[in-house]
């Protein structure tokens, strides 16, 4: 599947309840593994980001809708990168004219 990194930062109303923050992860981890993903690492930053989440999906419709579903709950802003493997960085370089 798919790897994806999630950098998010903390909304004012993220912030107001950050004493559930780690509560909050692991309701996500279980929607997540509702719907087929796998929260792999999840980590909590000190600098630009306030979190850092690393899953799989099955694609890039599903990774935004379960990023979608996170943010719409209002505690989180952020944004998905799609990340790659070094298997995968392999077949990308041997496209590489």
């Amino acid at each position: 599947m798919p790897t994806y990194v999630g950098l998010y930062n903390f909304t004012e109303q993220g912030f107001r309840n950050i004493k559930e923050t780690v509560k909050r992860m692991e309701a996500a981890k279980k929607a997540a593994a509702q719907i087929g993903e796998t929260i792999k690492e999840v980590v909590w930053l000190q600098g630009q980001y306030d979190l850092m989440i690393l899953y799989e999906a099955a694609d890039e419709v599903a990774a935004n809708a379960f990023m979608l579903t996170n943010l719409k709950a209002g505690n989180i802003r952020g944004q998905t990168l799609r990340a790659f493997t070094a298997a995968e960085m392999e077949k990308i370089l041997e496209q590489v004219a």
